[in-house]
């Protein structure tokens, strides 16, 4: 039997893979979409290269790991039926970490994170049916939240229907635990719910980009459009990744819904950029919170009008997301922290490596070929 995951070849999902193959000792069934084998394990390999040597991940490749080549969104993810029907037969567990962080179109978050988490759940009813199935693991998000201001929030107090989204991502999220929760009532099942996942405390490599170009912008800014004691909830991703693993293989979970976030240890503004003004030597940014408009309607207007450009691009993204580092609200995180015993690390400790590290590759990560 083996535990299904998707989303091995995101940020998140090979964070989680490279745990379960290190720290556990179940197979793996990876759905990854390529043409044909030999480009589904480059693809992985591409994915786990930033947690594993070519030599194990190999030897995983060959004892641990099964690739099911196919499309989230397709009907039976497009496989052979033969091959669903081994999908199913094999799975014990799922964990649904696979989704489209693409919070400026309506038609890519709902194709992805709604047809492919009905997908997944269908899934998990065939092999709930077959043999049973231990236990379904939602990733979601924070964001389904809805529009807040300087509030602290639970995991019970989260999901309001009748509050404003984000985001077209937030509103799928949030459809897609509703699912999970009506269609496998009668499945274990887990919720999890990360902040703004912003690098790796452990090491300052990292292979996602989209938050962290946002993050450089606004370090390089001498003066910043916020309220210097707002706090933003920024997670680092080994804190998030062991947190989903370590009560995915439990047995009985405290909860069903956990939040992993800083939580009400989030820091504030001025202790991010006070940090990084030491570390770099110089003066921190002067805060004028009342220029939080005008910045935003020019920074829209670049985003708008310059496009395929460096400085439109970073606009683009800094649009996306200014909306979360405005809202001075954080997420409670004592079931997690007080079920693994484990803390997230402070922004602050790992913000001027990745920083330093995001600069210098020019936000790339320096992959490495598939070895002759």
């Amino acid at each position: 039997m083996a535990l299904f995951l998707t989303g091995s070849t995101g940020y998140v999902g090979a964070h989680v893979a490279s745990l379960l193959l290190d720290g556990h000792t179940d197979q793996l069934n990876l759905l990854v979409r390529a043409q044909d084998d030999a480009e589904a394990e480059r693809r992985l390999w591409r994915a786990l290269q930033l947690h594993l040597d070519f030599p194990r991940f190999h030897e995983f490749l060959k004892t641990r790991i099964n690739i099911f080549r196919g499309d989230l969104t397709d009907a039976h993810f497009g496989l052979p039926e033969d091959k669903y029907r081994e999908l199913v037969k094999t799975t014990e567990s799922i964990i649904h970490c696979a989704a489209s962080l693409n919070r400026k179109s309506e038609k890519t978050c709902l194709n992805v994170n709604l047809r492919g988490t009905l997908e997944v759940i269908k899934l998990a009813q065939a092999a709930r049916d077959q043999h049973g199935l231990r236990r379904f693991s939602d990733v979601s998000t924070v964001a389904i939240c809805g529009l807040r201001q300087s509030e602290v929030v639970t995991e019970d107090a989260s999901l309001d229907w009748n509050r404003s989204d984000y985001d077209p991502y937030a509103r799928t999220k949030k459809f897609c635990e509703h699912m999970v929760h009506e269609l496998l009532h009668d499945v274990a099942h887990t919720v999890f719910r990360p902040s703004i996942i912003l690098g790796d405390s452990r090491h300052a490599e990292t292979s996602q980009f989209d938050m962290v170009r946002s993050f450089v912008f606004l370090a390089g800014l001498p003066v910043l459009p916020f309220r210097p004691t707002d706090q933003i909830d920024i997670v680092n991703v080994d804190f998030v990744a062991e947190s989903i693993v370590t009560i995915h293989q439990k047995d009985k979970p405290n909860h069903g819904i956990y939040h992993l976030s800083s939580g009400r240890a989030a820091q504030t503004f001025k202790e991010l950029t006070d940090a990084l003004s030491q570390a770099r030597g110089k003066s921190g940014p002067v805060y004028l919170p009342w220029l939080e408009k005008p910045f935003t309607a020019t920074n829209n207007f670049i985003a708008d009008t310059f496009r395929g450009n460096a400085l439109s691009l970073g606009a683009t993204l800094l649009k996306v997301f200014l909306p979360y580092l405005t809202f001075n609200t954080v997420f409670d995180n004592t079931r997690i922290t007080t079920e693994t015993g484990k803390q997230p690390a402070p922004f602050s400790q790992y913000s001027y490596p990745l920083l330093q590290f995001s600069r210098k590759g020019n936000f790339t990560y320096p992959y490495k070929d598939w070895p002759r």
